[in-house]
């Protein structure tokens, strides 16, 4: 990956922060996203003392909130180049709560935040040839549903429900984005990681750490979880735009996850939520 600049958002902790390192030893100059000052400067310490060269940037960016994914869409838009974009960035909610725009936080971060960064950084990453977008879904997609009257939970939430759901949308988002950019020089793909031992959840309080605490026998490490991600990131794909991958291999998607009508209403609709003129690529 010498040569190129690869962007991680959720790159300080986890799964994100494992991709960034590997890909920062592969040659790639990295560009770490995070909410927090203090763990964007250790991760960034902690990787350009493993690779044994400076090669990461850190910005700031509160996913929760749309203004600031706009700001740090701007900040990024004036690096000299951006070659891959990672969407790794992700929460789970044990109930209900709103962010700064009012929208629920799981379906906010989750999805609307890198659909919204995807957006406004496409003009950079058409700049570069054979740039590549890999969006970070999961296997709790299957256990999703999505309602697109209330994408905010309003009528109902419940935890999977919600964060499947999510999950479900980034496979929606992936399936159109594809659509959009046949014929362009760009690569998008969506991963499932796998059972990762990692903070998500955490923020739920002493139950969410004590359910951690009990899986993380049973989970995959954070360097194993983050393969799949390093593999779309880094390594020839020949499989179409769209396709789902698990353990380095396309797996097939439920058919709602990559239904056409779907896709575009919820294309629509993030698009509106997130204030975006109708995007063309």
């Amino acid at each position: 990956m010498q040569g190129q600049t690869v962007v991680v958002s959720g790159a300080t902790s986890g799964i994100g922060q494992a991709a960034a390192l590997e890909l920062a030893r592969l040659g790639a100059e990295v560009v770490i996203l995070g909410r927090s000052a203090a763990k964007a400067q250790a991760t960034q310490a902690l990787i350009e003392a493993q690779v044994g060269r400076p090669c990461v940037r850190s910005f700031l960016a509160d996913f929760e909130s749309l203004d600031a994914v706009r700001r740090v869409a701007g900040e990024l838009a004036e690096l000299p180049q951006i070659d891959v974009l990672l969407n790794n960035a992700g929460v789970v909610h044990t109930k209900r709560e709103l962010t700064v725009d009012g929208y629920e936080k799981t379906f906010a971060v989750n999805h609307l935040a890198p659909f919204l960064l995807t957006c406004l950084l496409m003009p950079k990453l058409l700049e570069r040839p054979g740039a590549r977008i890999v969006n970070t879904s999961s296997g709790a997609h299957r256990f999703g549903r999505l309602v697109m009257e209330d994408l905010q939970s309003e009528q109902q939430y419940a935890t999977m429900k919600a964060y499947g759901g999510s999950k479900l949308a980034n496979l929606l988002f992936t399936t159109e984005l594809a659509r959009r950019l046949e014929g362009r020089d760009v690569g998008c793909w969506a991963l499932h990681p796998g059972a990762v031992s990692t903070g998500i959840g955490t923020n739920n309080g002493w139950l969410g750490r004590a359910a951690q605490a009990l899986l993380k026998p049973f989970f995959k490490s954070p360097a194993q979880g983050a393969r799949t991600s390093i593999y779309l990131c880094s390594a020839p794909v020949s499989a179409p735009n769209g396709s789902y991958f698990v353990d380095c291999e396309v797996e097939e998607m439920l058919p709602r996850a990559q239904d056409p009508a779907e896709a575009q209403a919820l294309w629509a609709a993030s698009e509106r939520l997130v204030g975006l003129e109708a995007v063309r690529f």
